[in-house]
C-alpha cells in the first residue's frame, strides 16, 4: 500500500490550466499532466530564481522533496514541448497558503542530528508506539547516518498523570531536536515546544525506519498544534 503524501503548499491557484499546440485539433492530441505543486516549484525555481533550499522553505517541504517535484515538473513540460502534447495543469497533493502565512523552515531537516521516535521496541524495524507520553521507549536516530540508540521510558508508563510532561523533560535532557510519534497531547506538546523540540505526529502504523524515511523526505511536517 503506497504511503500517503503530505501537502505541498502553494501560494496561489494557477490562472491558466491548459496549453495546446497551435493548429492541432484536440481530438488528435495527447495530454501531459503537470501537477499544481509542480507548477509552483517551476515558478519558484525558474521564474523567481530561488535556490532549492529557498523553494523548499516556501513550499514547506524538504529540499529533497522540492528537488524531486521540480524535476518531475520540468520533465512534464519538456515532454509537452518536445513531443507536441497538450499540457494540462491539474491535481496533485497541495494546499493554498493563506495570506501572510508563517514561513516554515525546512532547512532544519538537514541540520538535525538527533530525533526520537516513540517505539514498541529498540530497533528501526519495531513499530512506532502511537502514544508519546506513555511510550515504552524511544529509538534515538541520527537521520544522516542512521545510527541509533534506545531511551527507556518505562517509568512514565506507571504515572497516574503528568506522563507527557515527564517524557518531554526526558527528551530535552537527552538533547533531542525533534520527536516523531502518533498522538502527542496538549500538555506534552507545550512542554516540547517550550524546550525547543519539534513535533511530527500521526506516524503510528509505521515502523521506526519508515517514520524516519518519511521525515527525511519531508513527508512528516512539523506540527504547529497537538493532535485533536
Amino acid at each position: 500500500m503506497p504511503r500517503p503524501r503530505n501537502c505541498r503548499y502553494v501560494e496561489r491557484q494557477p490562472c491558466v490550466t491548459y496549453f495546446k499546440p497551435r493548429g492541432i485539433p484536440m481530438t488528435e492530441l495527447t495530454e501531459t499532466v503537470l501537477t499544481v505543486e509542480g507548477l509552483e516549484a517551476l515558478r519558484l525555481a525558474d521564474l523567481e530564481g530561488l535556490t532549492t533550499g529557498e523553494g523548499a522553505e516556501r513550499m514547506r517541504v524538504s529540499r529533497h522533496t522540492f528537488g524531486r517535484t521540480l524535476s518531475e515538473a520540468r520533465r512534464a513540460v519538456a515532454d509537452a514541448l518536445v513531443n507536441g502534447r497538450a499540457l494540462c495543469i491539474q491535481g496533485g497533493t497541495y494546499a493554498v497558503l493563506p495570506p501572510h502565512a508563517e514561513t516554515y523552515s525546512c532547512k532544519e531537516f538537514s541540520t538535525m542530528q538527533k530525533i526520537a521516535i516513540s517505539s514498541e521496541g529498540p530497533s528501526l524495524d519495531d513499530m512506532v508506539d502511537p502514544r508519546f507520553g506513555r511510550a515504552g521507549g524511544f529509538v534515538i536516530v541520527n537521520p544522516e547516518t542512521m545510527e541509533t540508540s534506545y531511551l527507556d521510558n518505562g517509568a512514565s508508563q506507571t504515572m497516574a498523570q503528568g506522563a507527557g510532561i515527564e517524557t518531554a523533560e526526558r527528551m530535552s535532557a537527552a538533547g533531542v531536536e525533534a520527536v516523531l510519534s502518533g498522538y502527542v497531547g496538549p500538555k506534552a506538546f507545550e512542554a516540547l515546544k517550550a524546550a525547543g523540540i519539534k513535533v511530527c505526529q500521526d506516524l503510528d502504523g509505521l515502523t521506526v525506519r519508515e517514520a524516519v524515511e518519511r521525515f527525511k523526505n519531508g513527508d512528516a511536517p512539523f506540527a504547529d498544534a497537538p493532535n485533536k
